[in-house]
């Protein structure tokens, strides 16, 4: 008999005995493969077992207890409510990402004192004359220039109207 044919013969009968060792059905599926697999690289010697269903078992067993001994768990249950809540964690990560870096290249197209500007006042915090000093300017300055990136960023960010086509004169 091929590993191939065994695993497809006997794997359901593993996840079963996998599942009433440890009660959670992902946790048997993890156990099964993980005696799978070395089960597969000594196949030659599995084979040749009087019953190598009762040996790959024992294997199994093996695993449980070894997985039970362990310190500190590998495996964390997460309900399909929990995944499904890490998955809208993640969408919103890519969105933020997605806007913090549109917002970099935004910021990257104004001239440099503006850009400055706006990153101390609204990246770093500083007041209008906190900024005036690091730039040496004065803080009407720093008020004119943050005007400017700001009305520059507004017509970055507005919304593009789509092109209507005019056709002089009517229908």
């Amino acid at each position: 008999m091929e590993f191939e044919e065994f695993a497809t013969a006997r794997t359901p009968a593993l996840l079963r005995y996998a599942y009433m060792l440890c009660g959670d059905r992902e946790l048997a599926r993890d156990l099964t493969q993980e005696v799978l697999i070395p089960t597969l690289v000594k196949w030659r010697r599995v084979s040749r077992v009087e019953r190598p269903d009762a040996y790959v078992r024992a294997m199994l067993t093996n695993e449980y207890l070894t997985m039970r001994r362990r310190k500190s768990p590998t495996t964390v249950t997460v309900s399909y409510e929990g995944i499904e809540e890490l998955c809208a964690q993640a969408s919103s990560a890519e969105a933020a990402y997605t806007e913090r870096a549109a917002m970099m290249q935004r910021l990257s197209t104004l001239p440099a004192r503006q850009r400055a500007v706006i990153v101390l006042r609204y990246y770093e915090d500083l007041s209008d004359a906190q900024i005036a000093h690091v730039l040496g300017c004065r803080a009407s300055t720093v008020r004119a220039y943050a005007t400017r990136a700001l009305a520059t960023l507004r017509v970055d960010m507005a919304p593009r109207p789509a092109l209507v086509a005019q056709n002089g004169g009517g229908a």
